[in-house]
């Protein structure tokens, strides 16, 4: 009986796993954020501008924006859509335009952040999320 629970039991919570894949991409992906963020956003633009994006200046700060910032909202559950719409974006860019046309392991990066981006914007951050305390506040 306690096999089949613990292999079958749709009865479990899931939002301990939303909870932990929500704080896990948030940090992983603030790691790569808070430099270009916070020291890095020169040099970051000076790529942004060699990939001929327009304003790169502006996409290069929203793409770092969405790195860091979106990272901890994600990762704290506030904002979580929105957090994760702007993830996606700078996501969609980096595979569709900075690594366009080169393998799928110079890629799977960006996918391994866009795919639970993508999830959270969907799905929404969890009971276990500061939007959900937020919007039981609210009413």
């Amino acid at each position: 009986m306690k096999l089949k629970k613990l292999a079958f039991d749709a009865g479990s919570d899931p939002n301990v796993g939303l909870l932990i894949l929500r704080v896990f991409i948030g940090a992983a992906l603030l790691t790569h954020g808070w430099g270009k963020m916070f020291g890095g956003l020169e040099k970051f633009t000076g790529f942004v501008a060699s990939l001929g994006v327009p304003a790169p200046a502006v996409m290069a700060f929203l793409a770092a924006f969405a790195e860091s910032f979106g990272a901890i909202l994600l990762a704290v559950g506030l904002l979580a859509r929105p957090a994760s719409f702007l993830i996606a974006c700078t996501m969609a860019v980096a595979i569709f335009g900075a690594h366009k046309g080169q393998p799928f392991s110079v890629q799977e990066a960006a996918w391994l952040y866009l795919v639970p981006a993508l999830f959270f914007l969907l799905k929404g951050a969890g009971k276990w999320s500061l939007d959900a305390l937020l919007s039981k506040k609210l009413g």
